[in-house]
């Protein structure tokens, strides 16, 4: 069956039944260029790859941290905002807190009771060695001595917990330094990504102040159709073709998500994390495991459906031929194909529409 069509014919209403794949539509050169019909060749094949994956940017869990006030205190200063490089120790606010002394001085309180217990517990030891105090009183010496370096351990790691030196600490104990100051660092070197708080603000102890993120290596969450994620596996090569970016699958989920019914697979980029933003949505393609199919990356514009089927309009020397394909997977703007081709053969990218009608039978005749 042979289709000869004209302009006119494509605008009148459709009828007929859609023709079979390998079904001929002749078109002169002429009639081509007044339908709007460009063609492209077919690009390179692709062996098991899933394109047009939506996927979401993220920080991997490990390198995202959240500074916040060890301590009741009121922020004295800010010295970093969003979007700041920062080291790590590197101070990013002063703080005054009355905790801060009343723990300092509690350290204090605590070394010189530790120093005098630890004094008793010599001379109770050498007096128990010489047979002049009885063995208990030795032991409740002993146990208080335990006591004493138990409590300051634990001032000291009160102190520390608020982000004091051991140094510092140590200076306190000798009675040197107590004030009301607090300094918040940096716990790595970074990026400020969110500032919660400015100068003036009194705030309770836990109170996020800062989120800071290393922000390479950057991850992502792709959505996968549950059909094709069986053929995606750990550590499968995944490119972001649009900001050059690529790295692997790092994992593929055991459950599918309430709303969409896909399975969720995480991957870190490797290469090219800074033309990429956190929280920023992309497309992806993740090579797969051989099927032994070649497959396509085209247009969606290529693509019509009739009668339930995929089809791609083939060109040749008297017009169009129809070929059915099967759809990959589907994107915004690209889909992945396979089917009966060889790879050398030019597509119709522009006017599909009107291949289309010619297909259903407009302006038709035997």
């Amino acid at each position: 069956m042979k289709y000869s069509i004209s302009i006119a014919a494509l605008t009148l209403t459709l009828f007929g039944q859609a023709v079979l794949a390998g079904d001929l539509i002749t078109l002169t050169d002429k009639q081509r260029q007044s339908l709007g019909i460009t063609t492209s060749p077919l690009p390179n094949k692709q062996s098991g790859e899933v394109a047009g994956l939506p996927a979401q940017v993220v920080i991997p869990s490990g390198q995202l941290f959240v500074v916040s006030t060890p301590l009741p205190a009121m922020i004295e200063q800010t010295l970093v905002g969003v979007g700041d490089s920062v080291k790590k120790g590197q101070v990013l606010a002063r703080l005054q807190s009355a905790a801060v002394s009343e723990a300092q001085r509690g350290l204090l309180q605590a070394s010189v009771q530790n120093q005098l217990a630890q004094q008793n517990l010599v001379r109770d030891e050498s007096l128990w060695n010489d047979g002049i105090i009885s063995e208990s009183r030795y032991r409740a010496t002993q146990g208080m001595a335990t006591e004493t370096k138990a409590a300051l351990s634990e001032r000291k790691q009160m102190l520390r917990i608020a982000g004091m030196s051991d140094g510092a600490i140590a200076q306190i104990q000798s009675g040197k330094n107590i004030n009301s100051l607090l300094t918040v660092t940096a716990p790595i070197d970074g990026v400020i990504l969110e500032k919660s708080a400015e100068a003036g603000q009194r705030l309770d102890a836990a109170t996020a102040l800062f989120k800071i993120a290393k922000l390479d290596p950057l991850a992502l969450e792709v959505q996968a159709p549950v059909a094709l994620a069986r053929d995606i596996k750990s550590g499968a090569a995944i490119q972001i073709s649009a900001y050059s970016a690529s790295g692997k699958v790092t994992a593929v989920g055991r459950s599918l998500s309430g709303s969409n019914q896909t399975v969720l697979v995480r991957a870190l980029i490797l290469h090219g994390s800074d033309n990429l933003r956190a929280g920023q949505f992309v497309e992806a393609t993740i090579e797969t495991g051989s099927n032994g199919m070649s497959q396509w990356n085209i247009p969606n514009s290529a693509i019509a459906r009739l009668a339930g089927r995929a089809v791609v309009y083939v060109a040749n020397e008297k017009g169009f031929r129809t070929q059915s394909v099967t759809v990959v997977s589907e994107g915004a703007q690209n889909s992945v194909i396979t089917g009966q081709l060889k790879g050398d053969e030019r597509i119709a990218v522009q006017g599909v529409s009107a291949l289309k009608s010619a297909s259903m039978g407009i302006g038709g005749g035997e």
